[in-house]
This record gives C-alpha cells, sequence and structure tokens, in this order.
C-alpha cells in the first residue's frame, strides 16, 4: 500500500496510459535506500493490470561482474521470439546469454538495438511494462545495451521503469532519460504509514523520534522501531541503523536459518536450488528455509527464486558474517554449481592462496566475457587471476590484460592503476610497451592528447615486432591530428619508415596514410593510389574490415579526394550495419557527412549525421558525439537556423574534459557561416582568422573554411587578415590538384584582387566547377561574381548568375544565401522568383531516411534491421509522412523519389 506519492503515481500512471495508446516512454525513479522506489515499482505492476504484458528483474550487489545476468533474466521471456530479430541482432543476443558463439566486441552495442527489437516483439499483442528494480547493481553491459534500447523506444508500446538507488558510489550512465527523485513522505502520510504499521503506534514522544529520526523514509519508520528505544543513538547514518535493525531480527533466527540467508545473500541469482545445495553441504537443510519465510525476511517465487525482503537484508546478512564464514560460503555454492563462470567465480572467491588451476580457469572467464564486449568483467576477472597466479611473470601478463580491459571499458584510473602494478613488476620491454598504450589511450580519452602522442611514440620505438608498432602508430596518428601539425608529420614518417612486409594486415595502410596526408602539410610523398585500392590490398592481407580501414576514408578528405570518401565511407557503412559492427558507424558516418556536405548535398549530409549523432550518443562515444554534433550545427547555418546552430554548436563545445571538445573547429566553423550567411562580417571574419591560424589549422573543416574567411575579410575591408591563411589554401589546392579547389583558389583570387583581373579568375572558377557536382561552391562562386558585375553596373551581365545561384540555393534550402543572391537580383531590376519550398523539405532527417528506404521497396522490418529501428517506430514514421508528401500509400512514394 502507498501512502501520499500522488504527483509519483499520477506519473507512473501517464507511463501506462502512453504504452496502451502505442506510446513508449522511460521514467527513473531516483531516491535513497527505503524512500519506497520498490513500492512505486509495485504499484506499477498492479496498475498495468490483465491488458499489460509485464516483465521484470532486479540487480543484486556482488563482488563479481557477469556479463549481461541482467538483461538475460529481464528477457528470459521473451527469448522464444530471438528468430525475428535480423541476423546480427539476434546472434548478439544469443552470444550473450550462451546460447550461441559470443558476437565480438561489438556485442554490447548490438545487444541494445537487440533488446529494442525483443521488446518491440513483446509489446507486439498487447502493451508491455518493463520493470527493473536497483539498477544501480546491473552488470554494466546489461544496463547499456538497456539504456541504448530506452533512448531509442518510440512507438513500441513500451513502458520502461527503472529504479536506482542514490546513495553515492559510480554514475549510473542514465544522462538524458526522464527522472523522478522520491524524497520522504509529508508528515501526515508518514504518521499514516507509522499508524497502521503492526502493532499499533508507539506512544507520543516516541512516535515524535521516530518521526523525526526517519524523516520521511517509510523502510526507516517501518524497520526502525525494532531496534528498540535506541534506534536513534550513535549518530550513525540512517542507512547503518536500517542495517542495524535487520542485523536484530536475523540474530533471533536459528544457526541453520542464518547459515541458510547467509548462502542465499552470497548466491546472486536466488536460484533456490543452488541456495538448498549449498547450505546443505554447510550442515543447513531445506527446514532451515520456513523460519525466513514465516519472519517475512525472504520469500520464494513461482520460478523458484528466492527474494529479500529489502536489499538493505541481505546487505547486513553478508556484513555480519565472519570472514572465514563468507569463503566457506562461497566454496559450497561454487561447488554446488554447474555453469561454468559463475563456479568459477564463487571458487575463485573462496581462495585464499594462490591456484594455478582456478587462475587459468579465471582468465578463460575473462575471455569469454571480453568475446562478449564485456570488457569490465573481462578486467575484473584478469585481476583475480593475476592474484592467484603463482608465477610472477604469469601474474604480470593477467595484469597487463586486466589494464587494456579496463581501458576498452572506460574505466581509467583503474586501468592506470593496473598498468602501474604490471609495469612494477617486469622488465619486459614489450609489456612496457603496451602498458604506455593502455596509458596513452586514457590520456587520449581525457582530452590529454599531447601525452598520449608522446607516450605512443616512444612506445612503437622500442624493440617490438613492426606489426605492434604499426598499431601504435595509427593509433598516435589520431591523438597527433588534436596535437598539431608536427607531430602529425612525425607520426607519417615514423609509419612510412616501418618494414612491414605485404603480409602485415596494416602494411598497406602504413604505406596509405603518409602519401595521403603529408601533401596536405606542404611535405613530399608518392602519390597514394585510390583508397579502395588500399582498403582491397588491407583485406586481403588480413585486416579487420571495417574497423581497420575507416582512418583511410578520413585521409582521403585531407587532400580533397572527397569522391573517394564517399564511396568508400558508403561501403564500409553498408558493411558495417551487415557485419552488426555498430561501434565504427559513427566514426564511417561522420566522414561520409562530410563528404556529402562538400558535394552540396546538404540534406544527404543531415541525415547522415543525424544518424551517426543519435547512435554515437546512445553508444557513449563523446568524440563523435561532439564532432558530428558540430556538422549538424554546420548544415543548420547553412539552411539559415540560427537557433538550431547555436544549440548544436554548444553542445558540441562540452568535452567533460579539461582539454577542449573534439569537434572544437566545426563548431566555431558553423558559428562563423551563420555570422557569415547573416552578413555579420566582423564576427564572421574573427572566428575565422583565429581558426585558420590556430593549432587546427590542417583540419579538414579549418582547410575548408579559408575561402569563408577571405570572402569575410574582403567584406570587412581588411583582405590583409586573410593572406596568411590564403597562401596555405594555395598551396593546398595545388597539392589536390582537383578541379574544384583550383576553382575556390580562384574565387579567393577574385575577390583578393587585384580588380582589373577579377572578372577573368572568376569566369575561370566557374568553368571549373562544371561538372565537379559542388552545387553550393557554384552557386557562391556565381554569387559573387553576380555581385561584382553588379558593382560594376554591369546588370544584365549580372542577371543571369544571380538567377542561377538563387534557383540552386534554393533547391538546397540555403536560405541566408538565398535571400542575399534575390536581393542582389531585386537590384539588378528584375524581380526574384518567389521561392517554393520542396515537398522533401517538410521531412524530418528520420521520416526522409526512411521514406527513401521504403520507397526502394524495403519492408518496416528491413529498414528497422537497416537503422536499428522497431519496425513500429519505422511504420509510425511513414504515417507521419504520408500527409507532409500529400500521399496516402506507400506505392506513391516510388513515384515521388
Amino acid at each position: 500500500m502507498l501512502y501520499g506519492r500522488e504527483r509519483e503515481r499520477a506519473a507512473v500512471d501517464a507511463l501506462l496510459d502512453g504504452a496502451r495508446d502505442g506510446r513508449s516512454g522511460v521514467l527513473v525513479l531516483r531516491g535513497e535506500p527505503g524512500i519506497g522506489k520498490t513500492a512505486l515499482l509495485e504499484y506499477a505492476v498492479a496498475a498495468a493490470g490483465d491488458g499489460v504484458r509485464v516483465i521484470r528483474a532486479t540487480g543484486v550487489e556482488y563482488e563479481a561482474e557477469l556479463p549481461f545476468a541482467g538483461l538475460s533474466l529481464l528477457l528470459a521471456p521473451g527469448l522464444d521470439r530471438l528468430d525475428a530479430l535480423p541476423g546480427p541482432q539476434r546472434r548478439s543476443l544469443e552470444g550473450a546469454f550462451g546460447l550461441g558463439e559470443p558476437a565480438g566486441g561489438a556485442n554490447r552495442l548490438l545487444a541494445g538495438l537487440a533488446t529494442l527489437g525483443l521488446l518491440a516483439e513483446l509489446a507486439d499483442e498487447q502493451p508491455l511494462l518493463c520493470v527493473v528494480d536497483d539498477a544501480q547493481w546491473w552488470d554494466r553491459p546489461s544496463l547499456d545495451a538497456l539504456l541504448i534500447a530506452a533512448r531509442r523506444l518510440q512507438a513500441e508500446g513500451v513502458a520502461l521503469l527503472l529504479a536506482a538507488r542514490d546513495d553515492g558510489g559510480e554514475a549510473l550512465p542514465l544522462a538524458g532519460l526522464p527522472e523522478l527523485r522520491l524524497t520522504g513522505l509529508a508528515d501526515a502520510d508518514a504518521a499514516r504509514l507509522l499508524a497502521d504499521r503492526e502493532g499499533g503506534e508507539p506512544a507520543g514522544p516516541v512516535r515524535r523520534r521516530l518521526l523525526a529520526e526517519a524523516a520521511g523514509n517509510p523502510l526507516a519508520l517501518v524497520e526502525l522501531p525494532l531496534t528498540g528505544a535506541d534506534f536513534g543513538s550513535g549518530g550513525l547514518a540512517l542507512t547503518s541503523r536500517l542495517r542495524i535493525a535487520f542485523h536484530g531480527q536475523v540474530t533471533g533466527l536459528p544457526p541453520d536459518t542464518q547459515t541458510l540467508l547467509l548462502v542465499a545473500a552470497a548466491e546472486e541469482n536466488g536460484e533456490l536450488d543452488a541456495v538448498l545445495a549449498a547450505a546443505a553441504a554447510l550442515g543447513a537443510g531445506t527446514e532451515a528455509l520456513s523460519p525466513a519465510e514465516r519472519a517475512g525476511l525472504v520469500t520464494v517465487g513461482a520460478d523458484r527464486r528466492l527474494v529479500f525482503r529489502h536489499p538493505l537484508l541481505r546487505a547486513a546478512v553478508l556484513q555480519r558474517a565472519p570472514l572465514q564464514q563468507r569463503l566457506a560460503v562461497h566454496r559450497a555454492i561454487g561447488e554446488a554449481l554447474e555453469d561454468g563462470d559463475r563456479r568459477t567465480w564463487h571458487l575463485a572467491l573462496a581462495a585464499t592462496a594462490p591456484d594455478a588451476d582456478l587462475a587459468d580457469a579465471l582468465e578463460r572467464t575473462a575471455q569469454r566475457a571480453e568475446a562478449r564486449g564485456a570488457h569490465g568483467g573481462a578486467a575484473t576477472a584478469y585481476e583475480r587471476a593475476a592474484g592467484l597466479t603463482p608465477d610472477r611473470d604469469g601474474a604480470t601478463r593477467r595484469l597487463v590484460l586486466a589494464a587494456e580491459a579496463a581501458t576498452e571499458e572506460g574505466k581509467l584510473a583503474q586501468a592506470e592503476a593496473l598498468a602501474d602494478r604490471a609495469g612494477a613488476r617486469t622488465d619486459s620491454v614489450f609489456a612496457h610497451a603496451l602498458l604506455d598504450q593502455v596509458r596513452a589511450v586514457a590520456h587520449f580519452w581525457r582530452g590529454a592528447y599531447p601525452a598520449a602522442y608522446r607516450l605512443l611514440l616512444d612506445a612503437a620505438a622500442t624493440d617490438i615486432e613492426p606489426a605492434h608498432a604499426a598499431r601504435m602508430l595509427l593509433q598516435a596518428f589520431h591523438a597527433a591530428w588534436y596535437v598539431g601539425e608536427e607531430p602529425v608529420a612525425t607520426v607519417l614518417d615514423r609509419l612510412a619508415a616501418l618494414p612491414l612486409g605485404p603480409e602485415e594486415p596494416l602494411a598497406p595502410l602504413a604505406r596509405h596514410l603518409p602519401a595521403a596526408v603529408l601533401p596536405a602539410l606542404g611535405r613530399s610523398a608518392a602519390p597514394a593510389p585510390d583508397v579502395r585500392v588500399t582498403a582491397e590490398a588491407a583485406r586481403k592481407a588480413g585486416a579487420e574490415s571495417p574497423v581497420d580501414l575507416v582512418q583511410l576514408c578520413g585521409a582521403a578528405l585531407v587532400l580533397g579526394r572527397d569522391h573517394e570518401t564517399l564511396e568508400l565511407a558508403a561501403e564500409l557503412a553498408a558493411e558495417a550495419r551487415a557485419k552488426g559492427t555498430v561501434g565504427v558507424l559513427p566514426t564511417l558516418q561522420f566522414f561520409l557527412a562530410e563528404a556529402e556536405l562538400f558535394h552540396g548535398r546538404h540534406r544527404d549530409a543531415e541525415v547522415t549525421a543525424t544518424e551517426g549523432h543519435a547512435l554515437a550518443r546512445d553508444t557513449g562515444q563523446h568524440q563523435w558525439t561532439s564532432q558530428l554534433a558540430a556538422m549538424l550545427a554546420c548544415l543548420a547555418a547553412l539552411a539559415g537556423d540560427d537557433e538550431r546552430c547555436a544549440e548544436l554548436a554548444s553542445d558540441a563545445l562540452v568535452s567533460g574534459s579539461s582539454a577542449p571538445a573534439a569537434g572544437e573547429p566545426w563548431a566555431h566553423w558553423a558559428l562563423a557561416l551563420l555570422d557569415l550567411g547573416r552578413g555579420r562580417a566582423a564576427a564572421a571574419a574573427d572566428r575565422l582568422h583565429t581558426l585558420t591560424t590556430g593549432p587546427h589549422r590542417h583540419h579538414i573543416g579549418v582547410t575548408r573554411a579559408v575561402p569563408d574567411l577571405v570572402e569575410a575579410a574582403v567584406r570587412l575591408g581588411e583582405p590583409q587578415r586573410a593572406a596568411e591563411a590564403y597562401e596555405r589554401f594555395a598551396r593546398w589546392a595545388g597539392a589536390a590538384g582537383t578541379p574544384w579547389a583550383e576553382a575556390l583558389r580562384l574565387r579567393c583570387q577574385a575577390l583578393l584582387g587585384p580588380d582589373e583581373l577579377a572578372e577573368s579568375a572568376y569566369r575561370a572558377a566557374l568553368v571549373l566547377h562544371e561538372g565537379t557536382h559542388r552545387p553550393f561552391e557554384q552557386a557562391r562562386t556565381a554569387l559573387l561574381y553576380g555581385e561584382w558585375l553588379r558593382r560594376e553596373r554591369r546588370r544584365t551581365d549580372a542577371r543571369p548568375h544571380l538567377g542561377a545561384a538563387l534557383e540552386t540555393f534554393e533547391r538546397l534550402g540555403a536560405r541566408p544565401w538565398a535571400d542575399r543572391a534575390r536581393g542582389e537580383l531585386t537590384a539588378t531590376g528584375t524581380a526574384a522568383p518567389t521561392a517554393e519550398a520542396g515537398v522533401l523539405t517538410a521531412l524530418t532527417p528520420q521520416e526522409l531516411q526512411i521514406a527513401r528506404l521504403a520507397a526502394q521497396g524495403l519492408t518496416n522490418r528491413d529498414i528497422a534491421a537497416q537503422l536499428f529501428l522497431s519496425p513500429r517506430t519505422v511504420g509510425h514514421h511513414l504515417y507521419k509522412a504520408y500527409p507532409k508528401l500529400g500521399i496516402a500509400s506507400r506505392t506513391e512514394l516510388v513515384a515521388l523519389f
């Protein structure tokens, strides 16, 4: 029974009503222990009634992480529907739950998308309520997978309700989900609860003291009186006093019952058969369970799982037991279990001395966890295995593995601590190189790029195999990119000098990157082949595709070979979708969106970047969340959406560390484009001058921003501010050797003067623009030429150029530039035509993406698999799109597209 909680009940009721109407929703209940989170979950289950299907699971505090344990319990009722999922997603869950071979390191990301699919399947016949209690104790792979699904729920009819404790500890990755924070009961409701509790209301002074001590906490109101009159003594925290209350209740039970309760508290799944078997080995028979049940401390459900009345009770049972007794219990549980990893873990927790066989078994457990993408659990297992390893070198090797796994999990402090422990135990050059690689990755993700670069460069210089050095240098290239031109050149020179044989998987990449990037930095290098040629050679040599090949997409952009990126990134993205290599998709989508933007395909770039940004956010890839937000800010600037541009740029500039955000250059370019489009030349010139003369001047977006700086500086009457950047751009355009790059250089030259050469430069630029498939840049050149002609009082000559520019800007949705072209055309004495918005502009990026795929003949289920949505959500977006497009059925989409 709930006392008060009208606001909270209304929120739960709204969540359920939404699910009944086909809308999905998520709500996280936060609060201190005993505040009533579980009671509110029980209210939701009761309020759901017979018309809503309910699945539920509860997190359990445990000393070891068993990957996907929580998710497997939650989704157990839907495992018969696995065949309905797309192949990669189905295999990911089968591998995660031990029903098939592990799907590899991307499994956790795919598991989240598979979770979404399975929840949608369970909600297909009736609404679904999904309840998770004590989410803070769920294993991290399970929680990450569920949260990926939570952020993508839209129109499945799923209500997801999570409860999480608010008492410190590691922060849960719940950002962005709707939260409801529970506080203490109102005085009247607390008094009613106290009056209704079994045994009647305490006397006046005791009652007042109890109400004051409990501060509205329902569990405290019920349990504190059981500690006696001194329930408030000692100045202990409320949680500690509640544990004392539970101590007292357990202490009065028979010894055999106390033993059985300790076994139940140590056994993480509540499996009654395992608990009874282990308890029997310790001398406590089945009859020992009854006193605990009569006291209301535990219950046994229809699924034969034993559940404690409250998690604090379980914690109290574990806390009060002496160490030797806990060790004996873990040993008994391990011997009672047949499941390999759980058995191994309990035996490891019981071990008090080195044990080579047990250490080997625990390493195999860690390897299985890594194969399932559970790097945090693997790190814990490797570390414990190291502690059980008799020989020094073997223990050091396992500490290195633990550090590497912790790095993969993003537990940077743990990784560095493990690296320090391992490094103090060995003189091995190779081991120290690997540990420096661990430290470098930690520095990189904190934004300490110079430290990461130096560590990787030094590690690669040690006496290690060239193949290992190549991988370190490829990582060093990524770090150096954020440090400056000279570090980039240093890494590429070292990479080019590596003695890699043609059979090495990374050899084609190690040859290609210096050839593709060094010329853009003004260095000499042999011409790089087409990236698809390098990609094919790398695949044949055994490189992992698409993960190892993704840097080729960025390298092609550096020297302006955008068409190569357009093709390879699209190819690798399709491969990633087919293979389920979800983790690399945001990187590929960033490079693909860049190439689409540079080709003037603004709407395509928006669709690509929008999906990539959502996926990067859902999977915690902060670097690409920042980069893609900045890319979307640029597109918003081109469209003249001031508010959205400013909001996205602000999001992109949030780094989460003391270092600049990865998307900072693109974000500042976006804001400068917004200023330039709105005629704020001074603000644009200030931003662009800082950007193009700073440490990021070699970045792809910064190089492409130089023509904008030239235009802003000339409009401001200060062309000298762009002189240095223009000289660099001219050298870059010469190295790129493409018609479109030379066209932009000529446009800059026309702007900078001398004026008597402007017309020839504009005309030559327009000739070069023809056939380059870059309509936006071609239109900008035409606009500038038309403006120049009008200033020269050649209005008749200006009109065709201004009219062509206006038509292109309107077609691309570049409103600020269209407004400028319209104004210029009107100034020539010709009325500009009224713009007519294209029918597709009414669609959101996701609606457009879905409509395009549907027009290709894909079913809702096919589209859902490709876009990582549920089929119901796909249908929901299609039906929202039809009225906007002025059509009534799917068949009409084909003609429209």
